[in-house]
């Protein structure tokens, strides 16, 4: 059955369809539309642009912040219990249905958030980013099943390519509606701007339906029914001492760790910085965030070919490089343009490391293992903690320095470390199990 699967076209075209599912939530909710909404419905409120959220003043982008801080620090604790008894279990499928549900019905939850019900905002928020992170563990999981570990960095391309391509063009239908409203009978842009929110969530639910229908259910005919926490607990257990014996794992893991604190804030945070700093309207915020998407549909490619050329950490070298000089970049823009041929940059080596990073710990997973979700486990638990030390910092350093600019030239910090322990690794070309 298994090796049926791993040469199934179809089963790989639909897993593949779940990053077109899922990547409208990441680029509509997370780094467009719902952060450039939540800075208009807050922004004035009170001095210094405070809101007050439980009973405690905070500023409206720390609040931002530190609200994706503690969605992923949630997911960092309970993933790899979750992960061990989808392995004992072999129910990866269920979990990545209810957590693409949670995050789907939280994104239809934020319809309704006006601003005067900031703490309906917020927790909707937290509960949809909860319910993507979760669904990416499981998903991820299914990449060392479905095909050959020379092949790993093309489907990973794949996946990511169509999630841009997907959410690129429910973005650009957002942004019609949010410039043009009357045109879709809507009142104003902010009433766009929440039906936005609502398409996103019938997207993700709706596009899921391809990927659950055909990824195959238990490829390993594992049945265990009872003592699924205990037996999930073992199994993690048993991975973490395996995950220990391998250097090569833990210095990647180590590099991964440092150089996506600064990736992914850059993803959460880059049109907050935009509007804050450089006071870009929303359109333009929006055009930005589509010109990082587009070209990051050629990076992932691109840098697959270097990959398959040069090997993985060569290209992934090259990309830390890049950021370095990213983070340095952004300190120094001022201008529209500036932001612009940054964007274009950022996008060049977003969908590249994203994507190659992913398929580079697929080829470090033994190849005779059956426990994916498990070991994946550690690969999201350290990017979900690199998320929320990076968003943290981020905040943190805003608030002291009270300049967002500190904080990005800061992000070139974790850059350089993750690729201090990137060059110390021997990445194989195929799989760990055919390392020389």
């Amino acid at each position: 059955m298994l090796s049926s699967i791993i040469q199934s076209k179809k089963v790989q075209n639909a897993w593949a369809m779940y990053d077109w599912a899922n990547s409208v939530y990441s680029l509509v909710i997370t780094s467009t539309i719902f952060p450039v909404y939540f800075n208009s419905v807050t922004k004035g409120l009170k001095p210094d642009d405070k809101v007050g959220f439980f009973g405690f003043e905070i500023v409206n982008t720390v609040l931002y912040s530190y609200s994706i801080s503690f969605s992923f620090l949630v997911i960092a604790l309970i993933s790899p219990l979750l992960s061990g008894i989808a392995d004992a279990s072999g129910k990866k499928l269920q979990f990545i249905k209810f957590f693409a549900y949670l995050g789907s019905l939280s994104c239809v939850a934020l319809f309704f958030f006006d601003g005067s019900n900031l703490e309906w905002g917020i927790c909707f928020s937290i509960l949809a980013s909860i319910g993507y992170a979760g669904s990416i563990v499981f998903y991820n999981a299914y990449l060392p099943e479905i095909t050959t570990p020379d092949k790993y960095d093309l489907l990973s391309a794949k996946g990511f390519a169509l999630g841009y391509i997907g959410s690129v063009i429910l973005l650009v239908v957002n942004l019609l509606m949010i410039q043009y409203p009357s045109f879709f009978m809507l009142a104003d842009g902010g009433m766009a701007a929440r039906f936005s929110f609502l398409i996103t969530g019938l997207w993700w639910a709706g596009f899921s339906q391809i990927p659950f229908r055909v990824l195959p259910k238990n490829p390993y005919g594992k049945d265990l029914k009872r003592e699924l926490l205990v037996k999930g607990y073992l199994e993690i257990r048993k991975v973490w001492y395996e995950v220990k014996e391998h250097m090569v794992m833990n210095r990647f893991l180590a590099s991964f760790f440092f150089y996506s604190m600064g990736v992914q804030t850059v993803m959460y945070l880059a049109a907050t910085f935009g509007d804050k700093e450089l006071g870009l309207p929303g359109d333009q915020l929006i055009l930005t965030i589509l010109i990082i998407q587009l070209v990051a549909i050629a990076g992932s490619y691109f840098f697959a070919f270097i990959s398959k050329t040069y090997g993985n950490k060569i290209s992934l070298v090259i990309m830390v490089l890049v950021w370095v000089g990213i983070c340095g970049g952004a300190y120094y823009v001022y201008t529209v343009y500036e932001f612009f041929a940054l964007a274009f940059v950022v996008g060049l080596v977003m969908g590249g490391i994203q994507s190659l990073s992913r398929s580079t710990f697929s080829k470090l997973i033994p190849g005779s293992t059956t426990d994916h979700a498990s070991y994946f486990s550690f690969y999201d638990v350290t990017e979900k903690l690199a998320i929320v030390l990076g968003t943290f910092s981020y905040g943190v350093i805003e608030q002291v320095t009270g300049s967002m600019r500190n904080s990005a030239l800061s992000l070139g910090i974790f850059f350089l470390v993750g690729l201090g322990f990137l060059l110390l690794v021997s990445i194989p070309k195929k799989g760990l199990e055919t390392e020389s």
